[in-house]
């Protein structure tokens, strides 16, 4: 019997704390489907060194080639990403091999004094000052400005980058009264607690992808794609196919302000059908296109067809609507 032992296997994942720690879950589960060690190879994406607003940087790919590229030079074995980060179009050398469960895909705000936004936004009938929110994401921009108009007032959002400690850094100094992060990145580094609100879709949807990670490796790499496959959650890709599907017909990159979410829905036995929202709007939230659309559960993980057909489908809903005039950025 040989005591030869298995190479471990390189995933390639960001240095930020919070890349770092959903690598780590994935890690351990590959771990123990493949019985073989897995090293964590950190890389430095464009994203990370640049200093420049997502939306100015043009956001597709930017924290996702740097680890592509490694992955198609052999220097990594497979990677992990935030679904919401990757670009629509997969590349044929590259294998999306699994997308595991996803955690939380709402958006959360982190105030002041325990704030929730209809408080905050209720701060400029009081004081005539409208409360500072700081995001760096154009959708929850409109969102957030749509949304305290219908409550009769405004907020200020105002554009930041960093990582999650960065940004809650501005609330706790007060230079900032609230800023919006994703729950899924505070449940992941074990911060959940510090929200004040977790947003509910009906107001702010989040983004296509959101809350879902995707792990990738070389198309060429069947043995190992098809273990990874194990990490796989078939209602999990049925829904962020719909997602990306409705991104990618809108031809919007990912940091224009589009939120997408697809629900399964059931009586709490049997999931019976899916639900897809989108919306468009300008960044100061004045116009908004947002409209939904139902159909049936894939019958499998292998039926992409469908989510694709019902992304598609409201996609050209809402460019009827006048989608497409209220994005900033369409890719090319």
């Amino acid at each position: 019997m040989s005591n030869t032992r298995a190479p471990a296997l390189r995933l390639g994942t960001r240095r930020s704390k919070l890349a770092m720690a959903q690598s780590g879950l994935v890690a351990e589960q590959v771990r123990q489907l493949t019985g073989r060690p897995v090293e964590l190879v950190e890389i430095t994406t464009y994203g990370d060194t640049s200093k420049e607003h997502l939306a100015q940087i043009g956001g597709t790919g930017v924290f996702v080639t740097a680890l592509r590229d490694a992955l198609l030079r052999g220097e990594i074995d497979f990677a992990v990403h935030s679904l919401k980060d990757l670009p629509t179009a997969q590349p044929d050398e590259l294998t999306l091999a699994a997308v595991p469960e996803r955690a939380d895909s709402r958006d959360v705000l982190v105030a002041r004094d325990g704030l929730d936004f209809t408080q905050l936004a209720y701060t400029m009938r009081t004081t005539g000052r409208a409360a500072r929110i700081g995001t760096g994401s154009p959708r929850r921009m409109s969102q957030l400005n749509s949304w305290a108009r219908s409550l009769g007032t405004e907020v200020d959002t105002v554009p930041i980058r960093g990582n999650i400690d960065t940004r809650i850094g501005y609330v706790r100094s007060g230079e900032l009264d609230a800023v919006v992060l994703a729950a899924a990145g505070l449940e992941r580094t074990g911060r959940l607690d510090e929200a004040t609100e977790l947003l509910s879709p009906d107001a702010v949807l989040p983004a296509p992808g959101q809350g879902a990670l995707a792990v990738e490796c070389a198309s060429a790499d069947v043995h190992l794609a098809v273990q990874l496959a194990d990490l796989d959650d078939p209602y999990t890709r049925a829904a962020v196919t719909a997602e990306r599907t409705l991104l990618a017909a809108l031809e919007a990159g990912c940091s224009a302000p589009v939120g997408a979410l697809a629900d399964l829905l059931g009586d709490g036995q049997v999931v019976t059908e899916m639900r897809l929202r989108g919306v468009v709007g300008t960044l100061d939230g004045e116009t908004l296109v947002q409209l939904s659309t139902t159909g049936p559960v894939p019958a499998s993980a292998a039926d992409t067809a469908t989510p694709q057909k019902m992304g598609r489908e409201l996609a050209d809903e809402m460019l009827a609507k006048g989608a497409a005039g209220l994005m900033g950025e369409r890719a090319l």
